[in-house]
């Protein structure tokens, strides 16, 4: 398999826009799907990437620009669901779990076997389950069975990949899922908002302090993705993605504002305050910081029992060698502004 175009869903986001620098930097010819052209102006520039404009969910549309392509990354989620109204019926905005993370990947494997895609890369998440404990991880577990099932069988070992729909011309879809922790970066929605957090507030209490978390480098999971397109050993397998080190929130809230300069009371709260702070902020007018479904996603730890995938030949970066060097007053609103964006 000789991979040199791709097509990618989520091309825009935080992950997408270094993933993209990577395989633009490598040689590859890049076609970005975005619902708005905006999203996507920070890659748009680059001289072999391509930005369409289009409506990812019109499996017409996939069909389409999937067209003359070698393979198709899908990076496309979120991690809040629209606000609902009192009666509990979705409010007037497009999205939720079941059709970006379950129906999406349907629409895409579908796609990829009517435009003869022989290669699918696939970002799900740490925990994914389809009978996790959050309505997240268990919409990221059906998304990634489907993917999954849509695999051809490669090795014998992989008792989950199952002999699935052969593309246009003939052949099983290559695919490979990674499942990351939480990842950090210059951009991130998770550390930035913390360092937001602390900001402006004095006292800033903490929902489920004791939860683990393994953060990882967002540059390490795109060079992940960019050294798996054309390695056949990836191909049917799912990895997950860890950086080096397992902190509880508690302590990397206590590393952002060291980092910060800015001393603040914590204060952590039992599990029955965790949630009544999710519940209260769910309700919050203004974007989304967390909510209940948050909450219960953190009853399970995203930390990785393995060490990061040797395959990939990558060292993982430290939290404490990173962060340092964006986590200063110019850049710590970018998360807590962008934290209910993915």
């Amino acid at each position: 398999m000789n991979i040199k175009k791709i097509c990618i869903l989520g091309g825009g986001g935080f992950v997408g826009t270094h993933l993209v620098n990577k395989l633009e930097m490598a040689g590859y010819a890049v076609r970005v799907l975005t619902s708005k052209r905006d999203h996507a102006k920070n890659i748009s520039v680059l001289p072999t990437v391509e930005v369409v404009e289009t409506n990812i969910f019109d499996p017409s549309e996939l069909n389409r620009h999937f067209s003359g392509m070698d393979a198709v990354i899908n990076l496309v989620g979120m991690l809040h669901e629209n606000k609902t109204s009192r009666v509990g019926k979705p409010m007037a905005r497009r999205g939720g779990f079941q059709e970006v993370h379950v129906e999406l990947p349907r629409k895409i494997v579908d796609a990829c076997a009517a435009s003869g895609i022989k290669r699918l890369l696939h970002m799900s998440a740490l925990n994914a389950d389809p009978n996790g404990p959050s309505a997240y991880l268990r919409s990221k577990g059906l998304g990634e069975a489907i993917v999954r099932d849509a695999g051809m069988r490669l090795n014998e070992n992989e008792n989950w990949y199952l002999n699935g729909p052969k593309s246009a011309n003939g052949h099983g879809l290559a695919v490979t899922v990674f499942r990351p922790s939480v990842i950090f970066g210059r951009e991130d929605s998770f550390i930035n908002m913390f360092a937001g957090l602390l900001k402006i507030a004095p006292v800033l209490p903490l929902a489920s302090p004791d939860v683990k978390f393994q953060p990882v480098h967002v540059d390490d999971v795109a060079q992940a993705f960019v050294a798996s397109i054309n390695n056949q050993a990836t191909f049917g397998r799912a990895y997950d993605l860890c950086g080096p080190k397992v902190y509880t929130l508690r302590e990397l809230v206590d590393l952002v504002a060291k980092l910060t300069g800015r001393n603040r009371k914590i204060i952590n709260l039992c599990p029955q305050l965790s949630y009544l702070m999710a519940l209260l902020m769910e309700w919050m007018p203004g974007p989304r910081l967390m909510t209940r479904d948050n909450y219960y996603s953190m009853q399970v730890d995203a930390v990785c029992t393995c060490e990061f995938p040797k395959i990939f030949d990558i060292k993982p970066s430290a939290l404490e060698a990173v962060a340092p060097d964006y986590l200063s007053q110019s850049h710590c609103y970018q998360g807590f502004r962008s934290a209910a964006g993915r």
